[in-house]
């Protein structure tokens, strides 16, 4: 039926109808639009699309277990996800797969020039693997956000305040040995003088004033440029991480496999010596079976003894009497008041000893005294011995002349000795000298 065919009616209860579908539509279109932005919209803010992020790369010798949007660690954190795997060209002197990840903010802030690297461990049994970063021990940050400038010294002097700028790099000393002006110092004329005294005429620093949302610079260690500090940052100068990479559970498997190979004909061989020991171990104990049976009469023998040694009358008796030990603790109770004793005596004579020896002291010092008396005399006057010389001769003469002397001649008689050779004179009586 045509549409003209209708009443007026008809048409326009139709065109009413027509109107709700259409809103009915519109609204349903908005619903799943609003809902497909709500979905995208906490996707992306799940996944970290809405933050900043610090790209950073590194290589390794192979890329078993790792592949692209795998997450990267830090501290037990999913902190970001590799973003390129890459095979280096076959001249590449060093590790050959080129391996890039995104860390998202803030946790790049963890990452510093010193102690950060990039280290690949085992995940599972099943040969995969997990990329994790480790937090920085010192240093400097790999990434800033504040604008990097190259000013002149001059320039440098006049920057508003002062205060709120920092180097940018490392300052040496004319040796290269030892850093003068760190990086990240405030500015201060005390620096800038001191790169005017080290003929320096253009300095990096970063204006600590303004925050951006994208990386200004990225942090250089290349003694080839002598730069030691942040450069302009772009997408071809990322940050490198030197790489600490353990084998997959899987090579670690083989290994032990081969290993194990390698080792059972030493293990079979050590079974076989087993086996022999084993069998000589049993002829040993038959043996000892034997020797066991022809030491019983021995046994036998030995018991019997033995039994001799107990009972009154026996051989232990003779040989330790039951009297023993009170004689013998006797003697030792005799023998300790006999050392007590010494000791006491040995005590009194050391006592004695030391008095002998203090007075025997006394009289040396005495005699010490009295010869020095005596040479204090001798030195005063040097006559006395001359005196003393006259003195002795003149009273030898005085002893001569009295033996002279009749009146003490008699004195100084002496009975002349006789002669060995003279025959021995008999005593007589007077009377028998009177009779001859």
């Amino acid at each position: 039926m045509a549409l003209q065919d209708l009443t007026p009616q008809l048409r326009t209860r139709l065109s009413r109808m027509e109107r709700a579908v259409g809103w009915f539509v519109l609204l349903a279109t908005l619903l799943l639009v609003s809902g497909f932005a709500y979905y995208v919209y906490h996707t992306a803010q799940r996944k970290g699309w809405f933050l900043v992020r610090a790209p950073y790369s590194t290589y390794l010798n192979r890329a078993t277990g790792l592949k692209v949007g795998d997450p990267v660690n830090l501290m037990g954190f999913d902190v970001g996800h590799i973003t390129c795997i890459t095979a280096m060209r076959a001249d590449w002197e060093y590790s050959p797969v080129y391996v890039e990840f995104d860390i998202k903010e803030p946790f790049y802030g963890y990452l510093w020039s010193v102690g950060s690297v990039a280290r690949v461990t085992s995940a599972d049994l099943l040969g995969q693997r997990a990329l994790e970063v480790t937090k920085g021990t010192k240093g400097y940050p790999i990434y800033t956000f504040n604008p990097l400038r190259i000013v002149s010294l001059g320039e440098a002097r006049r920057l508003p305040d002062l205060d709120q700028w920092r180097t940018a790099e490392e300052i040496f000393d004319p040796t290269e040995t030892r850093v003068l002006v760190p990086a990240l110092k405030p500015l201060s004329p005390t620096n800038l003088d001191v790169l005017a005294s080290l003929g320096r005429t253009e300095l990096r620093v970063l204006d600590t004033r303004t925050q951006r949302k994208s990386i200004t610079g990225v942090w250089v260690g290349d003694p080839q440029r002598k730069l030691h500090g942040y450069d302009f940052y772009a997408r071809t100068n990322l940050y490198w991480l030197v790489a600490e990479e353990t084998p997959a559970v899987s090579e670690q498997l083989d290994k032990i496999v081969a290993e194990v190979n390698a080792a059972l004909p030493g293990f079979f061989e050590l079974t076989n010596q087993i086996v022999h020991v084993l069998t000589n171990t049993a002829v040993l104990t038959s043996n000892l079976n034997v020797v066991a049976l022809h030491a019983q009469p021995a046994a036998a023998n030995l018991a019997a003894l033995t039994s001799e040694l107990r009972g009154p009358g026996a051989l232990g008796q003779w040989l330790l009497p039951t009297n023993l030990p009170a004689t013998l603790e006797t003697t030792l109770t005799n023998a300790s008041r006999v050392l007590a004793t010494a000791n006491t005596a040995l005590g009194h004579t050391d006592t004695n000893l030391t008095g002998l020896v203090e007075n025997l002291n006394r009289s040396l010092e005495n005699l010490a005294g009295i010869t020095s008396n005596l040479n204090t005399q001798v030195q005063a006057n040097t006559n006395v011995l001359t005196a003393i010389s006259d003195a002795i001769v003149h009273a030898d003469e005085f002893i001569q002349g009295l033996k002279r002397h009749w009146l003490f001649r008699s004195a100084f008689k002496t009975t002349p000795a006789a002669r060995p050779d003279a025959p021995p004179q008999i005593l007589r009586s007077p009377k028998d000298s009177s009779e001859r």
